[in-house]
């Protein structure tokens, strides 16, 4: 971390600014060597160097933004290069750690020169989290009441009260519903049995639970809706003697534009529309407390493209760009709603697969393997891109607490693929 005595007062102002500031301040070279850093960047960082010096930004922060040189070696002086991504770090030793979320924002100041904010956001992150909350529910009991279809469920989950604007609404008959699960309205994929019942144990907990996503009518239609489970009485008393829910439908088709456009904004990695790390992580460390309370299947896979640097340095990064978009592209057209795919990493991905099992784990990364290795990518000039990937596969199992534990696994079992030849999938344990 070197700061120049020599500079002169050409920078005495800039100085001054850095070491006041009470938000994070890093400035740096193009190759993210740290020129200058004020007290609170160097608080944010600190966790992050394991004892190290901070002397390179760029590889403080490559675990979680591994492709931050790439986007930074763009852009005219003065140009915004990153305005307030949200980086979700695990700070602490193991078993101890916490999730800390810092905002980046990087200006390029002049040719050979970068200014990078930081601020630890997690309070915000948490509190807005709870606002989206609240604000669902309002939207969900004070607007739009014709759109609403309420029904009664047992404690499992199944039907057993029903109504004329459910009957509107779905398309299904009484005698269609009654005693049928309520994974009926849903399109297929977009929950499992364990999901449904993690929403009432929650429901129970909460007071209620919050869902959007693709329903589906009798007739097969699909449509964009929410729905909101509530107790109907004492939440106390034991789940298995609980008089049941209040489940209430609705079609915000209408909203589903916007939804997008707020989910894309906050929750998808920029480039290739994949839910982001810090979604991955939080979601992920929720589906590992609903396995901790009632073990289910649960298994992890992880890719990574094989050789990227290669493509890379042959075809130039915006090639590269293309072969994470096509890996991204096939991912979600192969996967299920209630699955997780996220970017994790430069050219590394995960996805979560709740209630599944060895066997169906292994088809969903071998068909991933399989359709990335088939599909080649043609470039705008004609060029054309083949790449593999490779995979690691692992399944929750007793003894781990963590979601960290799972990825460890599954790490190692990628690695494994990808020292004994690649283009191929490894399980952990096999």
């Amino acid at each position: 971390m070197a700061v120049d005595p020599t500079d002169g007062d050409e920078h005495e102002v800039l100085r001054q600014l850095l070491y006041a500031a009470p938000i994070g301040l890093v400035q740096t070279d193009d190759s993210g060597c740290i020129e200058r850093i004020n007290a609170a960047a160097a608080q944010l960082l600190l966790p992050l160097s394991g004892g190290q010096r901070l002397d390179n930004l760029f590889d403080l922060l490559a675990p979680t933004l591994p492709d931050l040189p790439h986007r930074a070696m763009h852009g005219a002086p003065g140009e915004l290069l990153l305005d307030g991504e949200a980086l979700t770090l695990r700070i602490g030793p193991a078993g101890r750690s916490r999730t800390q979320v810092i905002s980046l924002t990087l200006r390029r100041l002049r040719a050979d020169l970068l200014i990078t904010v930081l601020s630890d956001i997690t309070t915000q992150v948490e509190r807005e989290r709870q606002l989206r909350q609240s604000q669902a529910w309002l939207n969900a009991t004070l607007t739009g009441i014709q759109d609403h279809a309420a029904l009664s469920l047992d404690a499992s989950g199944c039907i057993n009260g029903w109504s004329e604007p459910a009957g509107r609404m779905t398309g299904f008959t009484r005698e269609q519903a009654l005693g049928q699960s309520a994974a009926l309205f849903y399109a297929q994929g977009a929950v499992t049995p364990e999901r449904l019942l993690d929403r009432l144990h929650e429901a129970r907990v909460d007071g209620w639970s919050m869902d959007e996503g693709w329903l589906v009518r009798a007739d097969g239609q699909r449509y964009w809706g929410s729905t909101m489970i509530v107790p109907l009485a004492d939440t106390s008393a034991p789940e298995e003697t609980a008089p049941g829910f209040s489940l209430v439908l609705r079609d915000i088709s209408d909203r589903r534009d916007a939804h997008e456009k707020r989910r894309r904004a906050s929750e998808t990695d920029h480039l290739t529309g994949l839910a982001n790390r810090r979604v991955f992580f939080e979601s992920g460390q929720r589906e590992i407390e609903r396995w901790q309370r009632a073990p289910r299947p649960l298994a992890l896979i992880l890719l990574d493209a094989d050789h990227f640097k290669r493509i890379n340095d042959r075809h130039g990064h915006p090639a590269g760009d293309e072969v994470l978009r096509h890996l991204a592209g096939v991912m979600l057209r192969s996967l299920r709603q209630v699955d997780l795919p996220a970017r994790i990493g430069g050219e590394e991905f995960a996805v979560l697969l709740p209630s599944t099992g060895l066997e169906g784990a292994r088809l969903v990364a071998e068909r991933l393997r399989r359709a990335m290795s088939a599909d080649p990518i043609t470039l705008a000039d004609g060029t054309v891109i083949r790449y593999t990937v490779s995979a690691g596969l692992a399944l929750m199992q007793s003894g781990m607490a963590r979601l960290e534990d799972l990825i460890e696994r599954a790490d190692r079992a990628l690695y494994a693929a990808k020292a004994t030849g690649r283009d191929r999938l490894v399980v952990d344990g096999e």
